[in-house]
């Protein structure tokens, strides 16, 4: 596996994640070309970090808007993701 290097473009990945509701491989190699925000966090249903999650998804057509997409990590499975991805936010 490539290590990340700070100034060079990510190591490639595939990882089973939730786009637009369904579980799916997500292959980073799809998104060549475009600016890609990636960013990690500990876990699903915690307190730490649920803001800005929501924060990334509520700005996800904005960021599309100028051809960048959002890739949320964690070490959750992706059932976990789509459970919270369909809880309620209150």
């Amino acid at each position: 596996m490539s290590q990340a290097k700070v100034g060079a473009p990510a190591p490639l990945f595939k990882a089973q994640g939730v786009v637009n509701g369904n579980i799916t491989e997500i292959d980073l190699s799809t998104y060549k070309g475009k600016y890609v925000v990636l960013f990690f966090y500990p876990l699903d249903f915690t307190f730490v970090c649920p803001t800005e999650i929501i924060a990334f998804s509520d700005a996800v057509k904005s960021f599309k808007e100028i051809d960048c997409e959002i890739i949320g990590v964690s070490v959750d499975s992706a059932f976990a993701h789509l459970a919270f991805s369909q809880a309620s936010r209150t």
